[in-house]
């Protein structure tokens, strides 16, 4: 007995086997046609829809602190005007308060001055 009778395959056997296992190798690699999901187009449009409201939602946080760090940049603003008036207001009511008391006294010392003479006039 020989080999190739312990085998059992000739030369067009062993061909055609290679033959196929090449189409084997090559059927692995052509592209299988795609299967076309229904709902595609459904959930493209949902994906959608959830970045818009996504974006708009980032959207509307970025202006809401940009609107909060305008007020508090006004309300800041106005404290500093605020502070100043007052400042400026107590400044103006103490020097009310410095004059009213300079007329006082020279009011008094008006006084003191017609008291002296109608004595020194008494006494003569």
């Amino acid at each position: 007995m020989s080999a190739r009778d312990l085998k059992g395959s000739g030369l067009t056997d062993r061909l055609s086997a290679a033959a196929d296992a090449k189409a084997a190798l090559l059927a692995k690699l052509k592209p299988k046609p795609t299967v076309t999901d229904p709902l595609f187009e459904q959930r493209a449009e949902l994906r959608k829809a959830e970045q818009k409201a996504e974006i708009e939602g980032v959207r509307n946080a970025r202006a809401e602190e940009r609107e909060a760090i305008r007020a508090a940049a006004a309300e800041a603003l106005a404290n500093d005007h605020a502070a100043i008036a007052a400042a400026e207001e107590a400044a103006l009511a103490e020097k009310r308060g410095a004059r009213k008391e300079r007329k006082q006294l020279t009011k008094a010392e008006a006084q003191a001055k017609r008291d002296a003479r109608y004595a020194a006039r008494k006494n003569r």
